[in-house]
């Protein structure tokens, strides 16, 4: 599934440094750590009804991701829901949004990869735009990718960074395979997620997904485990065979952009998709982001 242009962004603000920028001027420097090599971290947040859904999540793991990797003068979490506000409020958003993070490392006085280089402080993106569930009502198509999910002892994904190679090689794939995402494995040959999102299966009554091991400890993934703990429908984490998935009774992704979407297809390999727990989580799901989040102050 490929994104078309929505017009309703022709005109966008985007928020850089405390600056909102026209669409066509919003620029940073080509000395911003983000060009000089992927040096920053990101979260991706949905906006429902006047209401940012699992803010406060977001901004501990954005902070939390530029701990890790060592960022000086990290803006507070209050500077930065500000931003978020402000970039809402000057574009009229206030349902149907996504907002793209990004927190960079920062300028350099010179290029190079020693953040030593780095001597302006962190670098501050917020990108909102119009922008529905990339995945609603869709029923996805996999193919298992060749490249594989970074292990912990490469680099750890609970970062949250913006060096995303691994996963656009993977991207490429299913793109030459015609189908919507890839399936990644971890080093052991385990399911990982995909290039995108995290994944989850459902056999007889019960809900599995990988341990988090070589794949992002999502968001999302964390509200479905608690929505099946609170409606007791079982759920556990264990390393899954691309073989389980094959034999599934039902296959699903999980991401803040993508929300809950079904796979019925993975290898060339239909799944069965019998049983209504799926819809049932969706629901639950779509229930929960009707009423919970952080309320806009306009």
């Amino acid at each position: 599934m490929l994104q078309e242009f929505d017009s309703r962004n022709e005109h966008i603000k985007v928020w850089i440094d405390g600056v909102l920028y026209a669409r066509e001027e919003a620029k940073i420097s080509v000395f911003d750590s983000l060009v000089q090599g992927g040096d920053g971290v990101w979260e991706g947040v949905r906006v429902y009804d006047g209401r940012i859904f699992c803010l406060e999540k977001h901004l501990n793991r954005i902070m939390e991701s530029a701990k890790s990797m060592d960022f000086e003068n990290i803006p507070s979490k209050e500077y930065i829901k500000k931003a978020i506000f402000e970039t809402l409020e000057a574009n009229g958003m206030r349902n149907d949004t996504h907002i793209r993070l990004s927190l960079s490392r920062g300028k350099k006085i010179t290029s190079g990869m020693n953040p030593r280089l780095n001597q302006f402080g962190c670098t501050l993106i917020v990108l909102a735009e119009w922008k529905p569930s990339i995945y609603a009502d869709l029923e996805l198509k996999l193919v298992t990718a060749n490249i594989r999910r970074n292990s912990p002892l490469c680099l750890d994904s609970k970062i949250h960074h913006n060096n995303l190679i691994n996963n656009i090689l993977a991207k490429i794939e299913a793109n030459h395979a015609g189908v919507d995402d890839a399936l990644m494995l971890d080093l052991d040959g385990f399911v990982s997620e995909t290039n995108s999102t995290n994944v989850f299966m459902i056999k007889n009554g019960k809900v599995y997904t990988p341990y988090p091991n070589a794949c992002l400890p999502g968001i999302t993934r964390a509200t479905v485990m608690q929505l099946c703990l609170e409606n007791k429908i079982p759920v556990e984490e264990r390393n899954l065979s691309v073989t389980e998935l094959y034999n599934a009774d039902e296959v699903f992704t999980t991401g803040t952009m993508g929300e809950l979407a079904r796979v019925v297809e993975i290898d060339k390999r239909k799944i069965e998709n019998k049983g209504d727990i799926l819809n049932h989580l969706q629901k639950l799901f779509r229930s929960l982001t009707e009423k919970e989040g952080e309320p806009l102050p306009f």
